[in-house]
């Protein structure tokens, strides 16, 4: 029989998506995006997910300051000294590995020059729209309507803040990313806004109240989240369960009011230690998950994949059909359930390997499966 497989959970917590992929496969891929191309080049000289020390060969201490963010550390480099004429800032995790970047224009840039982005932004929805004061910004007066507008590709997430928008675009920050550190670097958190608001030594600009998003949840927590996300599907690099185990526990620690992601923190070291081989602490971290938040088909799914591991057959089969049962439409619990059933109930695998074939018909990404599906299927009506 061959290995039963298992998916993690995708959920809206709040504003901001957090991308949970499966052991094995790719990373997830987004639902097609307006067009992300520019040709305003602000990571110029350094790419996402670049080691610190290389960017330290690029960008000395003499060219930058450095102090704390979280686990990890900021860098930034002053307009003064910048490419973009902007002042640059840039974030590394606790492994030294940068997950994303803010270029701050607090007296605005001009879009003019720059038609391609233009045209991307004008095909881009605003997320966010509201007032704000900039102090410093060039030719304007009074408060401006600003808009937050994000695009990106299957593994990082662009943000604009712009004024303007329509004729006369003007850029105020841009924000780049890797996607599980998104919701840590959207522009319109209320930090980030302050950068504008009251840029180092200039005038300060006028506070809206309320203005500008601030987390319910520890900042540790998020970073910590995020940290494990991106070593466990692979955003920098290959897959690594020592760093998102670590993360995870971090999390788990450090703690979350919303029980939502504190069962998914537990769900998600779970998946870490299962793919470590450590099953035992698979199954009490999956445990954990469904005690915080009980009948989610995803952590049932895998914890029947933890328990067959773990020798307990029946365990197994019971918690695919609860998952099935659940959602009934649930691809891959299907298919382990057919696995799982073979041996004991042949006419009951068939079944279940014909309705996983029929929800997955045309979908590339589960080829492999559908083949053996399709061998299956075939034995089994012999």
């Amino acid at each position: 029989m061959s290995s039963f497989r298992y998916m993690s959970w995708a959920g809206l917590f709040g504003a901001v998506s957090l991308v949970i992929g499966c052991s094995g496969s790719a990373v997830p891929v987004k639902p097609p995006l307006p067009p992300s191309k520019t040709d305003l080049i602000l990571l110029a000289s350094t790419a996402l997910c670049e080691h610190k020390i290389d960017f330290m060969r690029k960008y000395p201490a003499t060219v930058h300051t450095a102090k704390g963010w979280g686990s990890g550390q900021e860098l930034t480099i002053p307009t003064e000294n910048s490419v973009s004429h902007g002042e640059e800032a840039y974030f590394f995790d606790e492994d030294s590995i940068l997950v994303g970047a803010l270029f701050t224009f607090p007296r605005g840039l001009d879009l003019k020059p720059y038609p391609v982005l233009r045209q991307t932004l004008s095909q881009l929805k605003p997320s966010v729209e509201f007032y704000l004061n900039v102090a410093q910004l060039e030719t304007r007066t009074n408060m401006e309507s600003s808009s937050l507008l994000e695009t990106g590709d299957e593994k990082s997430t662009t943000q604009y803040l712009v004024t303007g928008l329509g004729e006369n675009p003007v850029l105020l920050q841009a924000s780049f990313t890797i996607d599980p550190y998104v919701r840590l670097f959207s522009p319109y958190r209320r930090e980030f806004l302050d950068r504008l608001r009251n840029p180092a030594g200039g005038e300060r600009g006028q506070e809206m109240e309320r203005q500008g998003t601030e987390d319910k949840e520890q900042f540790s927590s998020l970073q910590q989240f995020a940290r494990g996300q991106a070593a466990q599907l692979a955003y920098c690099g290959d897959r690594n369960y020592d760093i998102a185990a670590d993360a995870y526990q971090k999390t788990i620690v450090s703690g979350f009011t919303n029980k939502v992601w504190l069962a998914e923190a537990h769900h998600k070291l779970g998946l870490a230690w299962e793919a470590k081989g450590r099953f035992d602490k698979a199954k009490t971290e999956m445990l954990q998950s469904l005690a915080l938040r009980p009948n989610i088909p995803e952590v049932l799914n895998n914890l029947g994949t933890v328990q067959i591991k773990l020798g307990d057959k029946a365990a197994g089969l019971s918690l695919f059909e609860k998952a099935v049962v659940l959602r009934p439409n649930y691809a891959l619990a299907r298919y382990n359930l057919a696995e799982a059933s073979e041996a004991t109930n042949p006419k009951r695998a068939l079944s279940e390997y014909e309705t996983y074939l029929a929800i997955v018909e045309g979908i590339p990404e589960e080829a492999d499966r559908i083949a053996h599906a399709k061998e299956r299927v075939k034995v089994l009506k012999q």
